[in-house]
Order: C-alpha cells, then sequence, then structure tokens
C-alpha cells in the first residue's frame, strides 16, 4: 500500500469514526430510562475502541472507482457498514467463547461483569444472552444508519442488492466456518470466499460502486480485485492465527490453537505431513488444554511441513 494510499485511509477512518460516534450518542440518547444497563455505551466502546474499517473503507474506494465525486452521505453509508460488522464480531465472539477482542474483553465478557455478584454460571449466562442482543441491535443499527445516511433513495435502492448478498453471505461463512469438520483445502477456500473474500472487500465495493450509479459491468467485475485481495487478507490472518503475538491480534496468542477451527494453512498441513508431523498436528491442534510448549512443538511441525511457504505462495499470487 503506498504513503498515499496510508494517508487516505487514516483520513477516512477519522471521518467513519466521527459518523459512527455521531450516530451512536444519538442511540444512545433515544435509549429509554426505564431499560436499565449501559448497552448503548458498551456497544459504542466496543465499536469505537479500535478497527480497521476495512468494509466503510473499500465502499468508499468502490464508489472511487466510478470517477464519481463522492456526496456527503457516502461516508454514513460506508461506516454503516462498520455497525453490521460489529453485530458479525459480537456473535462470533460468542461462538467461540473467547475473552479478547481487539485487546479488550470481548461484549459478552463485558456484559457478564455487571453480574458478578450471581454465581459463574448465570453471569455468564446473562453475558452471552445480553451480547447476542447487543449484536442484533447492531445490525438493526446498521439499517438505520445507510438509509438515514442522507444518500438519495435511488442511490439506496441500488445499492441494496449487493447489501443483502453481503449480509447472506457472511451468515453463510460463520455456519461453514462452523460445520465444516472435514478441514479440506476445499471447503477451506468456501470459507475464505463467503466470510472474508466476499464480506471484507469484494461486496463493499460494489456496495460503494452501486451508490454511485455503476452501471453492471462495472460492479460485477469489482470481483475480480476484491476476491483475490480478500483471499489474501484471510489467509495472512490465518497465520497470524497461529505464529502472531497478542499485539499483532489483539487476543491471546494462543487462542487459535485452541480452537482448532479450519483453515487453509492446517489443511495444507495435514495433507503434506509426515507420520510423526501429523500426530502432533492431529493431537495438539484444537487441544483446549494446549500450552506454551505444546504450541512451540505444534507450530514447528506446521512450519517442517512446508504449509507456511506453500500459503505465504497463495498470498503473493493473490496479489498479483
Amino acid at each position: 500500500m503506498s504513503n498515499s494510499t496510508l494517508r487516505a485511509s487514516t483520513g477516512l477512518r477519522g471521518q467513519f469514526d466521527d459518523a459512527l460516534a455521531a450516530f451512536l450518542d444519538a442511540r444512545a440518547a433515544d435509549w429509554p430510562d426505564t431499560v436499565p444497563g449501559p448497552l448503548p455505551q458498551l456497544i459504542r466502546r466496543f465499536i469505537l475502541a479500535g478497527g480497521k474499517r476495512l468494509r466503510p473503507s473499500f465502499c468508499y474506494w468502490g464508489w472511487s472507482a466510478t470517477s464519481r465525486t463522492p456526496e456527503p452521505g457516502l461516508i454514513c453509508a460506508a461506516a454503516s457498514l462498520e455497525l453490521f460488522h460489529s453485530f458479525a464480531l459480537i456473535h462470533d465472539d460468542i461462538m467461540d467463547a473467547s475473552d479478547l477482542r481487539r485487546g479488550e474483553p470481548t461484549m459478552h465478557r463485558s456484559l457478564a461483569r455487571l453480574y458478578a455478584h450471581e454465581s459463574e454460571a448465570a453471569a455468564e449466562r446473562m453475558g452471552g444472552s445480553l451480547a447476542i442482543l447487543a449484536g442484533d441491535l447492531c445490525a438493526m443499527w446498521s439499517e438505520q444508519m445507510f438509509h438515514e445516511s442522507g444518500l438519495p433513495a435511488g442511490e439506496l435502492a441500488a445499492a441494496l442488492p449487493w447489501l443483502v448478498l453481503m449480509r447472506n453471505e457472511i451468515i453463510l461463512g460463520q455456519f461453514l466456518d462452523i460445520t465444516a469438520a472435514d478441514g479440506t483445502t476445499a471447503s477451506c477456500e468456501e470459507i475464505i470466499k463467503y466470510k472474508t473474500a466476499r464480506y471484507t472487500v469484494t461486496r463493499p465495493l460494489q456496495i460503494g460502486a452501486a451508490l454511485a450509479g455503476a452501471d453492471r459491468r462495472l460492479i460485477t467485475g469489482l470481483a475480480g480485485f476484491g476476491d483475490p485481495l480478500g483471499a489474501a487478507f484471510q489467509l495472512r490472518d490465518d497465520l497470524l492465527g497461529v505464529f502472531g503475538t497478542p499485539t499483532d491480534t489483539g487476543k491471546p496468542d494462543l487462542d487459535d490453537l485452541r480452537a482448532g477451527k479450519p483453515t487453509m494453512l492446517i489443511a495444507i498441513a495435514r495433507r503434506r505431513a509426515r507420520a510423526t508431523q501429523s500426530t502432533r498436528i492431529r493431537d495438539l491442534y484444537g487441544s483446549p488444554g494446549l500450552d506454551e510448549s505444546g504450541a512451540r512443538t505444534l507450530r514447528a511441525a506446521i512450519t517442517d511441513t512446508g504449509a507456511v511457504t506453500a500459503v505465504e505462495t497463495m498470498i503473493q499470487r493473490s496479489r498479483r
């Protein structure tokens, strides 16, 4: 990414955050006094505490692909995608029983703390239940922010089919992520396509282009750029999940190894592994009790299969 692109991204993020803060402040002001608890404040903190704002940025750049001058409402419409992303993250953290997100407690953990005076099981149940509602609220607010962005109704209507696709595909991708027990490269490719490539890059680009009035040829053509870039993003994230630090990922460095989710890295490692390597990967990957010593052994086994080099090669090919 060029320096000029980085500077532009930084400026856009500030605009997205300002729009999100204003919208969330308005929702907090609307929150009924008779409903107890700091849910709007926790949602605001969760959203504004971090994140790359990739989906809003790609939406903005999708508009820019048409060479049309951005309208003021574009920032709000694009920022609404971050609210939908927050819905996905909150629910994903519940499903994964994650403790941290971006270096901070996940939504269900934050909400469970409000019930620390009750039994641990009761507090955990309340935290999870309320976090589901917090995620649902983010999804609903995303819809509201998009339609109240200030863009003309015709432009919003043109983008709606692509927005619907994005919403459907992230649910499909999450479903595959949970159920794809075979862990083959083919199933991992499907997860990457729906959960990351389309959701993170391609659909936001297409939403932005559709908002700008692009024709279908341009909109569909953006997939040729977005799908490979999104796949590269996920492959890099998979590597960080195994070899990254908490500074890189914002979560404990053993989380992904203990979770044992199907990834392209692990699929390739299993396919290439010799007997000893295969046993170590089978016994250690996805083990809830994995410790640092076991993690070192597991990382060495994965590396020795050549899977890391293979994934790095796939990333480089995706960027061409």
